[in-house]
């Protein structure tokens, strides 16, 4: 009895200096991040290329971007969710990467121009982009481009909310629309 006369009392004087305090319902959500991890998707009638695939670190989360440019400065056309395994376009095999899971990202860009030449071949088609050293990237694979629309494989630290939005290219320079998918480091 004394004891938990004591550890009342414990509690008690913490909680008044400040020591302890109670579990604060409705606490902010991390970073203030409230994406969640459903799919996201767009559709506009754009008749872009794909040209570059890059990524970046933040403070809350990594980032994606792919840079697309053709007849306008603006982007819109993508589809982007965590699948049990990415596919190859085309040929339908299994694009595997390192993580526990597997975000597809589906751009409506080929990347290729109208005359079928590349405009987009990374190096190594399993390391598209060199994401050593992310917090919560682990690969990033090309799948490939048919019919109009290239795939990515991004293979991530684990099922995480992530974001995808466009930024508007500026006219007449190299600065192109871009697609921009950011995955953070936690919920």
């Amino acid at each position: 009895m004394n004891r938990i006369r004591f550890l009342v009392l414990a509690v008690s004087v913490l909680s008044a200096l400040g020591v302890v305090a109670p579990a604060q319902a409705g606490a902010s959500p991390y970073c203030g991040i409230t994406w969640g991890s459903q799919p996201k998707s767009a559709s506009a009638a754009d008749r872009e290329v794909l040209y570059d695939v890059r990524a970046g670190r933040h403070g809350c989360f990594d980032r994606l971007v792919v840079d697309v440019g053709g007849q306008d400065t603006t982007f819109g056309s993508y589809s982007v969710r965590y699948v049990p395994v990415v596919r190859q376009d085309g040929s339908g095999d299994a694009v595997p990467v390192r993580g526990a899971a597997d975000l597809e990202i589906v751009v409506r860009a080929p990347a290729y121009d109208e005359q079928g030449r590349p405009t987009y071949l990374p190096a190594d088609r399993r390391e598209a982009v060199d994401v050593a050293g992310f917090r919560t990237f682990r690969q990033v694979a090309y799948a490939g481009s048919f019919e109009g629309s290239t795939t990515l494989a991004l293979g991530v630290r684990a099922r995480l909310p992530f974001r995808v939005f466009s930024v508007t290219g500026t006219p007449n320079s190299d600065d192109t629309p871009r697609l921009v998918i950011d995955v953070a480091h936690r919920w």
